[in-house]
């Protein structure tokens, strides 16, 4: 389950709302909405969370929380390792393969742990060989 998968049943739940009938609201199939819930299909679009907060008549502080549940809810973890240390590359795919087995605890420890981090400065990206050779060439007069 997705953390906008879970707020979404939670918010069904509290108000007696059957999915079939949330769905019907929303014009999309029962099948998609438990998709949804269940993490089985990536975050809806911007154009059916705006539904969603209507249906439920969330505004300000829950329907910005709704959003942001969404941006965090892709089912398919993906790690870009370009131009990230091995030590990180291999501590992000060590991640992807055991976060399975974590507890939540262990999962909660490791969010704090992220969250007190110090972040390290990216180094400025080096420009492309290419990109040298226009940046001296365009000072030229024709």
């Amino acid at each position: 389950m997705t953390p906008f998968g879970e707020k979404l049943r939670q918010l069904r739940a509290e108000r007696r709302i059957l999915q079939r009938e949330m769905a019907a609201a929303l014009e999309v199939s029962p099948a998609y909405l438990s998709a949804l819930e269940h993490g089985r299909r990536g975050a809806p679009s911007s154009g059916l969370i705006h539904q969603i907060c209507e249906f439920f008549g969330l505004i300000w502080d829950d329907a910005d929380e709704l959003k942001a549940l969404a941006k965090l809810s892709r089912p398919r973890l993906k790690l870009n390792a370009a131009g990230l240390t091995p030590e990180q590359t291999a501590f992000g795919n060590r991640i992807v393969r055991e976060l399975r087995n974590l507890d939540p605890e262990t999962v909660a420890a490791m969010q704090k742990l992220l969250d007190e981090a110090r972040p390290v400065t990216p180094e400025a990206p080096r420009p492309r060989a290419g990109s040298r050779a226009k940046a001296a060439g365009s000072g030229r007069e024709s």
